[in-house]
Order: C-alpha cells, then structure tokens, then sequence
C-alpha cells in the first residue's frame, strides 16, 4: 500500500475500518457493539492511527476480544455507506477491508465495545441477518431492534458477498436505507 492513511482524532471520522472475523470450533466469534451502531458483529473498528488495515486489525482483536492475532487472511475490500458513532468529515461511509484471522490466547472482552459475546454456527447468523431485513422492512421498530438486535446493518453486505449469509437483492436494498 503505496499511500498512507489519514491520522484522525477520536472525535472524527477516518473514512476507513477493518472488521475481523474470528472463527472458533464453536462458529464466528460476534457480539453486540457497546456503543453505535447497533448490532451484532465480529471485532470491528477505524484504522484511525493504526497505520496499515493489517495493523488496525491485530489492534482491534487485541482491544476488543483480548486474543493475539497468528495470522490474517484477507477476504474483502469494499466502500460501504455506513454511519458511524464519530463526525463524519465529507461523505458518509468508510473503506473496509475484511480479514479473517487465526488467533491465541485466552478471550478477554472489552466492557467498553463488547456486550453479550458469543459464537454463532452458519444458521444463527442466518436468522440475526433476517432479523435486521425485518428491522429495514418496518416489522421491527428501532427500539425493538436495539434491545434485541439483528446483525449489524453493514455486516449483512459483507456476510452475504462472503457467502456466510443469504439474502434476496431487494432485502440487502432495503438494508442501506438503514446503514
């Protein structure tokens, strides 16, 4: 990677993420976000001050979850339109780059980015992706969605490019109206 990445205080919005999906014996590695947006998703964060979206990655696993990270696969690069909890400076929306990594160590949660952790085999992560279609469609209220949420918005895509979740055209549509 040739250019280097933007420096941005806390405050601000780097325009740029990394989510890292965490596989375990027992499915992938998700929980819900301690803080906006809201949803469940695998350890995720800005690259912020990180340096490299590599980089960024260990850090996030390390903060979030508590593991070391002994290897990261790359498996996506995307723009996604998504809202974040920071000022955005320009357009809404980050470049992500999704990695799976194999990591060590024993699981140490975050209390300030993680709630409710868990692991999910294929069909639950189905279901809590069905759960935020409904959410989009109208079925599920914000409140209703934020006191048991389906799959973060934004994961739904990566999910679904990664071939881990299905959904129709039209329900991933109505998904970014919720980004």
């Amino acid at each position: 990677m040739a250019a280097s990445l933007p420096v941005t205080t806390e405050d601000s919005c780097d325009h740029t993420s990394v989510g890292v999906l965490v596989p375990g014996p027992e499915g992938l590695l998700v929980f819900e976000r301690a803080t906006p947006p809201t949803g469940l998703a695998p350890v995720a964060g800005h690259i912020d001050q990180h340096g490299s979206p590599e980089q960024a990655a260990r850090n996030e696993v390390a903060e979030e979850v508590g593991l070391t990270v002994t290897h990261l696969h790359p498996l996506l690069t995307q723009w996604r339109p998504n809202h974040c909890r920071r000022t955005p400076s320009g357009p809404v929306g980050h470049q992500w780059w999704i990695f799976q990594a194999k990591v060590r160590g024993t699981l140490r949660f975050s209390a300030r980015e993680v709630r409710a952790p868990r692991w999910v085999r294929a069909e639950q992560l189905q279901y809590t992706a069905l759960r935020t279609v409904d959410y989009a469609e109208g079925r599920l209220t914000r409140t209703e969605f934020e006191r048991r949420p389906g799959l973060a918005p934004v994961w739904c895509h990566f999910l679904h490019a990664l071939q881990l979740i299905t959904l129709p055209p039209s329900a991933l549509a109505r998904i970014d109206t919720v980004l």
